[in-house]
């Protein structure tokens, strides 16, 4: 499996990214690939007629780009830890609902190294701590090769999701690992801790 660092991307440029490395993983050219990075400042949302977690859609702060992932409206930007898997789904079983869990998973099991107790919460895609949403999960599938993937907060700053309704979910309260943990995390230093768990997960034989 071959990780990334890329760093602060455009969502544009890592979008094209995606998409260049889901066809060269589709015809074999490249291993199982992930991506770490931070984007600028953009929400996405899936492509789905009820756009209402966007609020207020011709006025918001930062561009949108509707993509082909599940779900509803989430922000990314700095701050942000953002990982897209570009893995060979054949390999992993080809099963989406398995495929979430072990994001979930892997996401649990690294936020416990910053002393959190994450869980999952019934019916709710994502990573959360009691009732605030740490992780959002959201992917696609080409061929069986997924793309996108989870966006993490790390930085005590959630100002971002101010302009919408995180996931479609009224009320939602969203936390970061500094939040959660009590002292400033760098975005780099999660993607750092988090690449062995991510391999652990999707080795051969690896259980939700």
């Amino acid at each position: 499996m071959d990780f990334r660092w890329l760093g602060t991307v455009s969502y544009a440029d890592g979008l094209a990214l995606q998409n260049e490395l889901v066809e060269q993983r589709h015809r074999g050219e490249i291993g199982d690939t992930v991506l770490l990075l931070e984007h600028e400042p953009v929400y996405t949302i899936g492509r789905t007629r009820d756009q209402t977690s966007l609020r207020n859609p011709g006025d918001l702060p930062h561009p949108v780009f509707e993509i082909n992932r599940g779900g509803q409206a989430t922000f990314h930007g700095p701050g942000q830890l953002v990982g897209y898997l570009i893995l060979d789904l054949n390999l992993h079983g080809r099963d989406l609902h398995d495929y979430l869990r072990r994001i979930e998973s892997f996401l649990i099991a690294f936020a416990g190294r910053f002393g959190m107790e994450a869980g999952r919460r019934e019916g709710l895609t994502g990573v959360w701590v009691e009732d605030r949403k740490l992780a959002s999960i959201g992917v696609g599938v080409r061929k069986w090769i997924s793309m996108h993937g989870f966006g993490l907060n790390v930085s005590s700053d959630l100002s971002g999701y101010e302009a919408i309704t995180p996931c479609g979910i009224d009320d939602v309260t969203m936390t970061s690992l500094s939040q959660e943990s009590g002292r400033e995390i760098t975005v780099e230093e999660a993607a750092r801790s988090l690449e062995p768990l991510i391999r652990e997960a999707f080795a051969p034989g690896a259980a939700v």
